[in-house]
């Protein structure tokens, strides 16, 4: 077992003082010291922002990679060693702006890892910008008269896609963060948990709002229904529920025919291919 100071690092943070960032780090740390993992055995991977930064703050294997294109590093890093537990942490912008084409293929592959995404409606790190989730009217940086474009419904997008674990939790709320953070890295298959983080430096609301905004899913909510959790995570109205919105099992994973075919060791671990094999491969490719 690990404790919470087997995951920290000496690398001096630079968010701001007090913000809820801090809350989505203790929530995972939490989270690995509950699922009893090892730093060796996990892999964090991340773009460029604010929320890209928390990598930099766990003791842990980590790749810091170009803006919007984490997910696919991360992939290849999956694919490559299926013994590491893969986890992209990064912001909306990054996520859903720069690498929005990315998320949906992401989905459609279903690797086994997880996706967390620190979302607080604009560009934190360049001064406040537009985000793909900023509120209609919001006027920020670069729009004084205010956003004009409707927001993504990114849960939504996800569950029409049939990812297989969708969730929202709030920055606020860590044990129940924690406890997200444990359901969909031990879910078999795509985890995709969006987090609600307020930022208290270029934000047009305070902590309170949210905190009065906020409503954990009732108990009758059924995540294994996918038509109620499309309803769910459309429903009008300007409250935040958090909690799994949609869970079911049953996809082919990423890489899983190779997997049971050829081989589930990391790929290092695997002999060369011989020439034969290698001109078997060609040969084929020359008779399609």
């Amino acid at each position: 077992m690990t404790r919470m100071d087997d995951w920290t690092t000496d690398v001096e943070i630079q968010w701001c003082p007090g913000c809820p960032n801090f809350g989505i780090l203790q929530a995972f740390k939490m989270a690995m010291v509950e699922l009893g993992k090892q730093p060796h055995e996990l892999c964090l991977v991340s773009g460029i922002g604010q929320a890209a930064k928390l990598p930099h703050y766990v003791k842990a294997n980590f790749f810091n990679g170009l803006h919007g294109r984490a997910l696919p590093a991360a992939l290849a890093i999956h694919a490559a060693n299926p013994e590491l537990t893969t986890i992209v942490t990064t912001g909306e912008g990054d996520c859903y702006g720069e690498g929005g084409n990315h998320f949906i293929h992401t989905i459609r592959r279903n690797p086994n890892m997880t996706l967390v995404v620190h979302n607080n409606g604009h560009y934190a790190l360049t001064k406040g910008q537009a985000s793909p989730t900023t509120a209609i009217g919001q006027t920020r940086a670069i729009h004084l008269r205010g956003v004009e474009s409707a927001p993504l419904q990114t849960l939504a997008i996800a569950i029409a896609q049939d990812c297989s674990f969708v969730a929202r939790g709030f920055a606020g709320d860590i044990e129940h963060l924690k406890s997200l953070l444990v359901a969909g890295i031990r879910h078999e298959g795509f985890s995709y948990i969006d987090v609600i983080q307020p930022c208290i430096t270029w934000g047009k609301r305070p902590l309170s709002w949210y905190r009065e905004k906020i409503d954990r899913l009732p108990s009758d909510h059924d995540p294994t229904d996918r038509r109620a959790a499309l309803e769910r995570a459309l429903e009008p109205g300007d409250r935040l529920p958090t909690g799994v919105f949609y869970r079911h099992s049953g996809r082919p994973l990423y890489a899983e025919r190779f997997r049971r075919e050829v081989s589930n060791q990391p790929l290092a671990a695997l002999p060369w291919p011989d020439r034969e094999r290698i001109a078997d491969y060609l040969a084929e490719f020359r008779r399609r």
